[in-house]
């Protein structure tokens, strides 16, 4: 027998109709954060940040491609991960390719950064047949300064992330094997998405939101969330070609 209650089609439409009230209230609160997420000052980068990217160095206004907006995820792939990105972060970027020519269209650029070389970044990216823009942060400042990634110093001050490197509980453990570092370096990567604006020649930096927040892969934060089922607690996740069954 299932496991969950059951009742007639009268039932669930009640139930469903209460549901559909919590849904729009939701989506009444969720146009209030938008509004405000547009609202927030733009700050003007003033410092020059170089990136290697696939077509070789280029500055953050060149990565804009052309276009007045720029949106970037930055997936943990720190330069001590010897077997490549977060496993979750990489479930984000299997679903990005989709996305690319509508926003293209819309006058936005998406890519990903990390912090890695950008030879494993190329690597990886053939790995995971990606195909959107995967640029490489490695010795420049541009993550600390914008808080995508802390420093050694600034990670065993944050109390939440040394309790994690001292006590980390299993599946954070695993995780540390997945990536092939060790949690005091793979844990100050920051999975983080940032937009910036580029108006008369000037780049801004417009809006930042890093985890927890819910901006995990679609198809765990809206495909799943519609399911019968309730998806284990634990944050576990696979690379698509490493799935145990």
């Amino acid at each position: 027998m299932p496991e969950h209650r059951i009742g007639t089609r009268e039932k669930w439409q009640v139930a469903r109709d209460e549901l559909a009230k919590l849904e729009a209230e939701q989506a009444e609160r969720n146009e209030e954060i938008k509004r405000q997420r547009r609202d927030l000052p733009w700050v003007p980068v003033e410092k020059e940040y170089e990136f290697d990217t696939e077509d070789g160095k280029k500055t953050l206004a060149e990565l804009f491609d052309g276009r007045s907006q720029l949106l970037a995820y930055n997936i943990m792939f720190g330069p001590d991960y010897t077997l490549g990105a977060c496993p979750g972060c990489t479930n984000l970027g299997d679903g990005l390719d989709g996305s690319l020519v509508h926003l293209n269209h819309r006058d936005v650029t998406l890519l990903c950064l990390s912090r890695a070389p950008i030879e494993k970044l190329q690597a990886y990216k053939r790995r995971m047949g990606w195909q959107f823009p995967y640029v490489s942060t490695y010795n420049t400042d541009f993550a600390f300064d914008f808080g995508l990634a802390l420093t050694e110093e600034q990670a065993q001050q944050i109390p939440e992330v040394k309790e994690m490197i001292d006590n980390p509980p299993d599946w954070l453990q695993e995780w540390s094997g997945q990536i092939g570092a060790e949690l005091k370096d793979g844990l100050r990567e920051g999975p983080s998405w940032i937009a910036f604006a580029r108006e008369n020649g000037t780049v801004y930096h417009t809006y930042t939101v890093m985890a927890p927040d819910p901006f995990v892969a679609p198809y765990y934060s809206f495909l799943l969330e519609r399911t019968p089922k309730t998806q284990p607690a634990e944050p576990r996740t696979w690379r698509k070609d490493e799935y145990p069954d």
